[in-house]
């Protein structure tokens, strides 16, 4: 059994470490081979996760010199520790995911709604990538 409790959330971003833990928890279960348990106690593994930046910054400008695609980077640290003999089994301390988005969801490019409904969609596509990027890592160092 691994006890995968929800992430902390050093960042801004609200309800990102839910977002993030369940998908890991779903990528787990989808793979079969091990009962995933919220919680931290009664497990033989534990996976810790947290969430040290998110940063959102300006990839393209048009021409008149306003942002028109985004670059969402996402840093966190993940750790599998075996609790029975208190060993780490796998961990990174700094991984990195990237997703970018047009800002293209208001009327224009100045409306806010350009920036802030696309944000979501791509922290989404983040955290299925961190899901199965982290979970491919840690079944194939076993």
């Amino acid at each position: 059994t691994i006890g995968v409790p929800t992430f902390a959330n050093r960042t801004v971003v609200f309800n990102l470490e839910t977002m993030l833990t369940q998908k890991v928890r779903s990528e787990f279960i989808g793979r079969g081979k091990y009962q995933i348990l919220p919680e931290s106690n009664g497990v033989d593994a534990l996976l810790t996760g947290e969430i040290t930046a998110v940063n959102i910054q300006p990839a393209r400008l048009n021409p008149q010199l306003l942002a028109s695609r985004y670059a969402i980077t996402m840093t966190a640290r993940i750790e599998l520790r075996d609790i029975r003999e208190n060993k780490v089994l796998w961990e990174n301390p700094s991984i990195i995911f990237r997703q970018e988005y047009d800002a293209t969801g208001g009327r224009s490019i100045v409306d806010p709604a350009a920036f802030f409904q696309q944000d979501t969609n791509a922290l989404e596509r983040i955290s299925t990538e961190f899901a199965r990027t982290i979970v491919s890592a840690i079944l194939e160092a076993f």
